[in-house]
């Protein structure tokens, strides 16, 4: 049961051409985790990215990340030249999203030439039987996409209102008109979803789990509210008529305006949640255990009237509850699931996690505030049960080192006592931190791999609330050594997870 495992996103991968992927360097790390005795890779969302480069923001819940290809694939196939793929590199080790997108489909748009020129029967065949199963999703994103490009990229609601309320005769009209760019998209997700399932295979044979998450909302320029508008609150026009976000707290003085459309919980409740069930069966085909994102929301979301600037003036709605879990249970068999029940949580939320029986999430990073200081605090780990997941931090958190940096004095003098190592170094509390969370009676330990090798926060992956300098941070090739891999393993056997 006592297993541990490492956070790290596949963009974040080192390698060539300008961002992780399902490359040489995802097989090696799955390497490492084997030899350093985890259990676990946890990753973040793999889904296209859009405005603000966010995995948390995708075009399709259903989709993939094309940017996490392996050109090599390519090359080898001889569809694409090394020479050609290099334009894509960069030399500052952080993933440019801009110059990605600027360069990296026009290498793909190549790529599929080719494969239409000289893609062999059997790869014919897999591909006319990864269309036939994925048609409930696919056929609507790779319209969606295609169409957003002939309309230089625009959102969906400013299509014309013939296609933008997908009227028959519109819909006919654009899979003519932009057949080619269709059978594109679609082709990326075939080569997505294979390369993906081959690292997946490689990672279980290996005894590594995948990790994965799944957003509790989608965005709003996205296939799924376009092409099923039914399922979300909107208005007149199919705007938005409330939006998701959170409210002021500590960290943010007017809230957090995430702004995904909220969703219609009543019509998923009539239609006996098919749509959730369909996304939920799609991530655990993708992933081991599912993460879910915001839990708590699924109690109470914050709702916030469209147009508003900020967060202040949203307010707290009843949502599905457990009804949405059992139901997907029911249709699904029990999956593993963890629930992210960060933030602050009513008396209901903290009821439905433990009536959920998914283990919820417990972050280091939390436990040693000088406003909480009671030793009941729940992020200290002598008060975890069993069936919780601990974290030094998470992506939306900074990293270990950079946080010893930030906090108070006060709060670095909690730290030193809690550890009793009053006069240790920052540097050996970070260590100390780490021991302490693999020590702890968690099931489960999820390490970020920056705590691991103690960066300081230009490794942070997230900074919420903010755009342009988020999920950027790519690991070196030469950090992960055999000496780190022998120092997690032994702590694995010291504390009862290997």
């Amino acid at each position: 049961m006592r297993k541990s495992g490492i956070l790290l996103p596949i963009s974040s991968l080192p390698g060539a051409y300008g961002i992780g992927c399902f490359s040489k360097e995802a097989y090696k790390f799955i390497d490492f985790l084997k030899e350093a005795g985890q259990h676990y890779w946890q990753i973040l969302p793999l889904g296209p990215t859009s405005y603000g480069d966010s995995p948390y923001q995708s075009f399709s819940t259903f989709a993939g990340n094309p940017y996490f290809i392996d050109l090599q694939e390519f090359i080898d196939k001889k569809w694409l030249t090394k020479k050609q793929c290099l334009i894509c590199d960069n030399d500052n080790n952080y993933v440019e999203y801009g110059d990605l997108y600027k360069k990296r489909y026009k290498l793909l748009e190549k790529a599929y030439a080719k494969f239409l020129a000289k893609c062999d029967a059997e790869e014919a065949e897999a591909y006319k039987q990864f269309e036939h199963e994925n048609a409930d999703w696919l056929d609507d994103y790779a319209l969606f996409m295609a169409i957003k490009d002939l309309f230089g990229g625009i959102s969906w609601i400013d299509w014309p209102e013939d296609i933008r309320y997908r009227w028959g005769y519109a819909l006919d009209y654009y899979r003519s008109t932009c057949s080619e760019k269709i059978g594109f998209y679609k082709f990326l997700q075939y080569m997505f979803l294979k390369q993906w399932r081959q690292v997946k295979e490689c990672a279980n044979e290996a005894g590594i789990q995948i990790i994965g998450d799944i957003p509790i909302y989608v965005a709003y320029d996205s296939a799924d509210v376009w092409s099923h508008p039914e399922l979300f609150l909107l208005r007149e026009g199919s705007y938005p008529a409330a939006v998701a976000g959170c409210p002021p707290d500590g960290f943010s003085p007017t809230g957090q305006l995430w702004g995904n459309p909220l969703y219609r919980w009543d019509f998923h409740k009539e239609t006996g949640y098919a749509w959730w069930t369909r996304r939920m069966e799609h991530c655990c085909a993708l992933y081991d255990v599912v993460r879910i994102d915001h839990f708590r929301g699924f109690d109470e979301y914050f709702s916030i009237p469209a147009g508003e600037e900020t967060a202040m003036n949203g307010h707290w709605k009843k949502g599905p509850g457990l009804d949405l879990f059992r139901v997907m249970e029911e249709k699904l068999g029990k999956q593993n699931i963890i629930a992210e029940d960060l933030g602050y949580l009513t008396p209901t939320v903290k009821q439905m996690v433990k009536d959920s029986g998914y283990p919820g999430m417990k972050v280091l990073e939390f436990a040693f505030d000088v406003e909480d200081t009671k030793a009941e605090n729940d992020y200290l780990p002598h008060n975890y049960d069993r069936n919780c997941v601990v974290y030094t931090g998470t992506h939306d958190n900074e990293t270990l080192r950079g946080w010893i940096d930030s906090i108070t004095k006060e709060e670095l003098a909690l730290v030193r006592r809690y550890l009793h190592r009053e006069k240790a170094t920052k540097d050996v509390l970070c260590r100390e931190l780490i021991r302490m969370a693999v020590a702890s009676s968690a099931n489960t330990c999820i390490i970020p791999i920056q705590d691991w090798l103690g960066l300081h926060n230009a490794a942070r992956i997230n900074f919420p609330s903010t755009l342009g300098n988020n999920w950027k941070w790519r690991l070196k090739g030469d950090e992960l050594t055999s000496e780190l891999a022998a120092e997690m393993r032994k702590l694995n056997q010291i504390y009862g997870r290997c």
